[in-house]
């Protein structure tokens, strides 16, 4: 590989990074290339993608952000997944695929500056997702005048109740 390209990977890694809220490095080795290509497309699908880069550029492209406490972990087959979206989709892909094929282990995780192991990267899985959430919201939203509906309408429904039973009461008699 030539200094331009290692520049070029380099300056896209660092790009990635600068937007990135979720990065987590893995080691790969086991790992088919099928079975690569069937995470990469997992995490495509949640707005995630998974670099393979040389631990020397990937230490290089770190330097001077966020993600710098990785630089302990580059050894071996590294394999940089990076969202700038929800960081709960692609926590919750990784960890599926880890149950999956335990060739893949995570190494490190880093959540908006936070430092986190593979454990709280799993506990970080079990979180509901964005969309989740929001439909969440929007069934506590619709809660509040749904019941508020209920209450007004149930006093008028007691009323044709009591005037059916009323009327019930004086045909029987």
């Amino acid at each position: 590989m030539e200094r331009d390209e290692k520049a070029a990977i380099v300056q896209e890694l660092s790009e990635k990074l600068a937007s990135a809220k979720l990065a987590v490095i893995a080691d790969y080795r086991g790992l088919t290339v099928h079975n690569l290509q069937t995470l990469r497309r997992e995490l495509r699908t949640n707005k995630a993608e998974v670099r393979v880069a040389k631990n020397t550029l990937i230490k290089r492209a770190i330097q001077g952000t966020g993600f710098a406490a990785f630089e302990s972990h580059l050894q071996g087959n590294t394999a940089l997944a990076l969202t700038d979206a929800d960081p709960v989709a692609p926590a919750k892909v990784l960890v599926k695929f880890m149950k999956d094929h335990p060739a893949l282990s995570i190494k490190s995780a880093i959540l908006d500056g936070k430092v986190l192991t593979s454990d709280e990267l799993t506990a970080l899985s079990k979180l509901p997702g964005i969309n989740e959430l929001r439909a969440q919201l929007l069934g506590l939203m619709l809660a509040v005048p749904t019941s508020f509906v209920r209450v007004l309408n149930g006093v008028p429904q007691k009323a044709v109740y009591l005037l059916q039973a009323i009327k019930d009461s004086k045909e029987t008699n």
